[in-house]
């Protein structure tokens, strides 16, 4: 019993350890996540606060225990601005566009539900029956 309350204690307390680090070494440019779910960028690092750019001249006075994650610059530009880093290798190989890869590949299950003239039957009339589909 004792073991356990012993390694639950040690668990908690390396969290904590590892979040204090992480908050320590904030520096301006980083961009960051509040706990509350905000995402800025730190301009000033203080004792207990860190001052954050909501927005462009909209700063606002964190306490530094509101910093829930450091992000590094790839993730930040993907959440907030919507960017996808590149993957290596991607930007160099030109993309083949469906019409020149042809529209009709080896293996291509295609099912083609455009309407054709078979599929119409005017002289059923629509049905009095509620079910029609128009």
């Amino acid at each position: 019993m004792f073991g356990a309350m012993f390694l639950m204690t040690r668990s908690a307390k390396n969290k904590q350890r590892q979040a204090a680090d992480m908050r320590n070494k904030l520096e301006p440019g980083t961009g960051v996540r509040t706990i509350g779910g905000m995402y800025a960028v730190v301009k000033e690092v203080h004792d207990d606060t860190v001052l954050l750019q909501l927005a462009d001249g909209v700063h606002a006075h964190f306490a530094k225990n509101a910093i829930g994650a450091v992000l590094d610059q790839a993730e930040y530009n993907r959440v907030v601005h919507g960017i996808e880093p590149a993957e290596a290798g991607e930007a160099d190989e030109p993309h083949e566009t469906e019409a020149e890869a042809g529209t009709e590949a080896e293996g291509d299950d295609r099912i083609d539900l455009s309407k054709s003239a078979d599929d119409e039957h005017p002289e059923d009339g629509p049905k009095t029956d509620g079910t029609d589909s128009k």
